[in-house]
């Protein structure tokens, strides 16, 4: 279909369909005008008529077997492509928590060795504190010091 717009540009509609109902109604068009016009009798027209229209019969279902198998294969592949995508983002997941995990533990091990040297050194200072050997801010010095 071509149509132009303000500027005189062709503007072209493409369609794209099964091809299966506008077949059909070709074929059967062209079966009945073909009949129609066709000198015979009465009775080997309706035997013709049967023919055609077994044989359009058969032509239909054996295409929508195609298309049939056709969905079905494209649906297979959509859902391995799922699935590939589910497992992907799992492993992802699972790397993640690891590594979290990992990095938990590594935080609680760094964390408790301050925690340790802390304690080591308040520890200390109140050893020092308590043999004397320092001083308040109060506190003289003693002789001799």
């Amino acid at each position: 279909m071509r149509s132009t717009d303000e500027d005189g540009a062709y503007i072209i509609v493409e369609r794209e369909g099964s091809g299966v109902g506008p077949f059909l109604v070709g074929a059967l068009l062209g079966a009945g005008v073909a009949l129609l016009f066709a000198p015979r009798s009465g009775e080997e027209t309706r035997k013709e008529i049967e023919e055609r229209a077994t044989q359009l019969k058969d032509q239909a279902g054996a295409r929508i077997r195609e298309v049939q198998d056709e969905l079905e294969e494209r649906l297979d592949q959509a859902r391995e492509g799922v699935r590939q995508r589910v497992d992907s983002v799992r492993h992802a997941v699972d790397s993640g928590r690891q590594a979290a995990e990992e990095a938990r533990h590594e935080l609680e091990d760094k964390l408790e060795r301050s925690k340790s040297a802390y304690r080591a050194g308040v520890e200390a200072a109140r050893q020092e504190v308590d043999s004397g050997e320092i001083r308040g801010p109060d506190e003289e010095a003693p002789e001799g010091a």
